[in-house]
């Protein structure tokens, strides 16, 4: 039986859902059967599909893949050589016990550009349990903003995994978007973080686990900051100066264009922290290589979860779903920016995985864009809207609600109260901000 496009579509969101939530199925195996009971019954002949499928996959993996696990890798070897401690305890001693919380913000805003979120919140949350201990202030004062840092860059600054498959999806520029991610981020970070952490913490008092010197170890307080910094911003810089040179530049030098790549500026940083922060250590080839290995565990399955969006969004594109969908909105006068919000934040609402909202998502909206010609600071502001819609209201089905939880000694409704306000309000402001960005843009 064939339907029209947009209801195979529907059918095929439905089925996403339920094989996710009620039969537990792997998002990954979900994707591909959504895409193809979506386009079965959109109407594309069964050997169109599979050639949708294949395009879809492959076309989207020969970015993602690459830059997923470059980032992956460089974000293991700043691990192991104690980077996030050592950037914490820096920002403490800079800013000072009063001024904690922004230190804590701006640690995980930093942090998280190369480290997965659930990682850097694990190896920080020992500092925020002795700067309770220390000022007897609630446990929220500064776990919150660090944890508004550390989801604001995982959400909207690339090489995260999120915001990389959301701007392959929709096409945008890597530099713009992490450009419109800072943007966007920074704001939201400050109203998430700092003022609704000083008021939640005044309204839940928490206190430190019972636990001997979880404090920043001697090595972390004691090693420099400078090379931390300068590895995870080489990368940044030379993505953006790629992104700057373009924009200004009618023919921009082929150097700039070459090592501002993504594939050769992440590449970059991760032949300067195997030797910097690895062999210049005393760390030994095979200890490295080990560290580099396991970080591609997790890597692989963000990676085929992402081909996976790109198979959908194929599909949708192929069964003329994009044009049907952006034809009903142009007569009811819907945004784009607001779709590709609403509909990550459904996802996200429905199954719990932000992961698996924002790619949803952007393959809902990347076929709308087929007849408009966004500016490629609309296509980042799309890509940063996409994203906020997939952090809002975290709950119950959500691994990260029950990662604060526990390590935040709260229970449900103070998880609730914390966790769930913070990242909901964090996406809105960020919404908020991308809104602004695609007007100005």
């Amino acid at each position: 039986m064939t339907m029209t496009p947009i209801m195979g579509t529907l059918a095929g969101i439905a089925l996403l859902l339920a094989l996710i939530l009620r039969f537990k199925l792997p998002a990954f195996l979900s994707l591909l059967i959504a895409s193809m009971v979506a386009g079965i019954l959109g109407g594309l002949p069964a050997a169109a599909l599979l050639r949708s499928m294949q395009e879809g996959m492959g076309g989207t993996l020969g970015f993602v893949a690459t830059v997923v696990g470059l980032g992956a890798i460089f974000g293991s070897l700043l691990e192991q050589a104690g980077g996030p401690k050592a950037i914490a305890s820096f920002l403490l001693q800079r800013f000072g016990a009063g001024q904690a919380p922004l230190a804590m913000v701006l640690t995980g805003f930093v942090v998280a550009i190369p480290v997965f979120f659930d990682v850097a919140f694990i190896i920080l949350v020992p500092i925020v349990y002795a700067l309770q201990r220390r000022t007897g202030e609630s446990l929220l004062k500064y776990g919150i903003p660090l944890l508004a840092g550390l989801a604001a860059t995982h959400t909207f600054i690339p090489p995260t995994p999120g915001p990389i498959a959301v701007a392959d999806i929709l096409g945008a520029d890597l530099g713009w978007v992490i450009l419109a991610g800072a943007l966007a981020g920074l704001p939201a970070v400050l109203v998430a973080g700092l003022f609704y952490g000083r008021y939640i913490s005044r309204q839940i008092k928490v206190p430190a686990p019972p636990a001997a010197d979880e404090g920043p170890s001697a090595a972390a307080a004691t090693s420099s900051p400078g090379p931390f910094f300068a590895i995870i911003g080489l990368p940044i810089v030379l993505i953006l100066a790629q992104t700057i040179s373009g924009s200004l530049l009618p023919a921009p030098p082929p150097l700039v264009v070459f090592l501002g790549h993504p594939f050769t500026a992440l590449l970059l940083a991760n032949l300067l922290a195997w030797y910097w922060l690895g062999i210049k250590k005393g760390k030994k080839p095979a200890e490295l290589l080990q560290v580099s290995a396991q970080s591609l565990q997790p890597a692989g399955s963000i990676i085929l979860l992402t081909g996976a969006g790109g198979v959908f969004k194929q599909v949708l594109v192929d069964t003329g779903a994009g044009e049907q969908i952006a034809s009903g909105m142009a007569a009811y006068g819907l945004p784009v920016i607001l779709f590709a919000f609403l509909s990550a934040a459904l996802v996200r609402v429905a199954q719990g995985s932000a992961t698996v909202a924002m790619i949803t998502g952007a393959s809902l909206c990347a076929p709308l864009l087929a007849g408009s010609s966004p500016s490629p600071g609309q296509l980042a502001a799309l890509a940063i809207a996409t994203a906020s819609g997939a952090s809002v209201l975290s709950h119950v089905n959500d691994s990260g609600f029950w990662l604060v939880k526990s390590y935040l000694g709260l229970d449900e409704k103070q998880t609730f109260q914390s966790w769930t306000v913070m990242i909901t309000l964090l996406a809105l402001t960020g919404f908020a901000g991308a809104c602004l960005l695609y007007w100005i843009f």
